[in-house]
């Protein structure tokens, strides 16, 4: 029987007033500060971590995709995904991959952690750390503040702009802002960073896991992985936590739990069937790898068709050439499909069964769009949403999630953050020609 207790009202200490306010500090929620800074605007940037960048830190996802198209011909992303990545070079941070529809480029994930540190301070950005977003006051079409609270207690944000870049949309659900889940959303996955990872080093780790993960307990997947610049170790997605929903208390823990259950299930299966392998556990994240929860419902729903087809959008802010890449709920293994009509179903430690999801046509597109109104719920005047809970359905999400995707989004969101405050007052009704434009004028690259 569910019980209530009453909290007995109080007043709220307002401790910042300032033009932008973005929840959740990956790097999509970081570049959203960053650049409505750049532009002039007074922001404030919660994160309830105690370090910034999201997946690509916290979850020691360390790899980024191609800025280029499909096709390696023609650069179609910049912006400060180019820039975190050239400032990480200097420090010898970075190794990079030329022509791989894979990933382009793999990071130190804690020397990250300390560039967008960097970055945020430079940018004059006041970033508020370990403190989490509690709820958001709001009038008839006006977000007024929103509460959070951390060590110092419950205290109130006020700004004149809003951005939800908390990856589950929780700023937008505890609005009351339409939210959706699709029927089977992505699996979670648990990296894991490991010493001595050159003794196991050829290995057939899909065939390993395939045929003896299940001593373990090891749910058949898919793993992959990347060796960390100037950290002598070895980060390794391979874990796969089925049917948890990460958007509530209870499926988020037990998805933490599961997966560094599982992490120690593949160490398990290597030392006893790789013979001479030394190797050590390493590091573990601070969160588990989310690929899907909540979407927000906005102005128009980016589908796998636009994706597929590669439509243009009047109002894009975003270009990608990820494939689409679907972690399956309901049996093991990536689907893989491709703009140039291909599909392919990946089962580790199995041949890859390869199919046409179209016929052939004239010309294949190389990249597709993500248009700024995807990111509009519609609900309140000064409310955007950036990230991997944008408004995608479920074939549009599996390609569009990808970092370097969702770094554009934040982009995107900040600028136009600033564009409606100096304009309309309202993030609907803004010229989005000038918000392409002032992205151009960033270095972002537009088509």
């Amino acid at each position: 029987m569910s019980q209530l207790i009453q909290e007995s009202a109080r007043e709220i200490p307002v401790i910042a007033d300032c033009d932008v306010c973005v929840l959740g500090g990956s790097c999509t929620g970081v570049f959203a500060a960053v650049r409505a800074a750049r532009l002039g605007a007074k922001v404030v940037l919660v994160e309830k971590a105690g370090a910034l960048g999201g997946v690509a830190t916290l979850s020691l996802v360390n790899v980024w995709h191609s800025p280029k198209d499909t096709v390696f011909e023609r650069q179609i992303i910049g912006g400060l995904t180019l820039e975190l990545i050239a400032r990480l070079k200097k420090r010898g941070s970075v190794t990079e991959r030329d022509r791989s529809p894979h990933w382009a480029w793999a990071f130190n994930p804690w020397e990250m952690q300390i560039e967008l540190d960097e970055l945020v301070q430079e940018s004059a950005i006041t970033p508020m750390l370990h403190t989490m977003f509690v709820a958001a006051i709001a009038g008839a079409e006006q977000v007024e503040a929103i509460i959070v609270e951390g060590k110092s207690g419950r205290q109130a944000i006020r700004a004149k702009m809003f951005i939800d870049a908390t990856g589950d949309g929780d700023v937008c659900q505890r609005l009351g802002s339409p939210t959706y889940q699709a029927g089977h959303f992505q699996p979670a996955t648990t990296c894991a960073t490991f010493a001595g990872w050159d003794s196991v080093r050829g290995t057939n780790l899909s065939e390993l896991f395939r045929k003896h993960g299940s001593e373990f307990n090891l749910p058949e997947g898919f793993a992959w992985g990347a060796d960390l610049p100037g950290a002598g170790s070895y980060m390794l997605a391979g874990t796969r936590v089925y049917h948890e929903n990460c958007a509530e208390s209870q499926g988020l823990t037990r998805a933490e739990i599961e997966g560094r259950r599982q992490v120690r299930a593949i160490m398990d299966t290597i030392r006893k069937y790789v013979p001479g392998q030394n190797i050590t556990l390493q590091g573990l994240p601070a969160r588990v790898g989310i690929r899907e929860t909540r979407h927000v419902r906005c102005q128009y729903q980016l589908t796998g068709t636009d994706v597929l087809t590669g439509r243009r959008f009047d109002d894009a802010i975003a270009n990608g050439s990820y494939r689409v890449d679907v972690h399956h709920q309901d049996k093991p293994g990536i689907t893989f499909m491709y703009l140039d009509g291909r599909q392919e179903w990946v089962r580790p430690g199995l041949p890859s069964e390869v199919s046409q999801w179209r016929q052939p046509v004239a010309v294949d597109p190389t990249f597709y769009q993500i248009p700024y109104r995807s990111m509009v719920p519609g609900t309140y005047r000064n409310l955007l949403v950036a990230g991997r809970m944008i408004d995608a359905d479920a074939m549009a999400h599996a390609a569009i999630r990808v970092m370097v995707n969702m770094n554009q989004t934040g982009e995107a969101a900040g600028v136009a953050a600033v564009l409606a405050m100096k304009s309309t007052g309202d993030v609907r009704t803004i010229d989005t020609r000038n918000l392409r434009q002032m992205l151009a004028d960033g270095q972002s690259v537009m088509i």
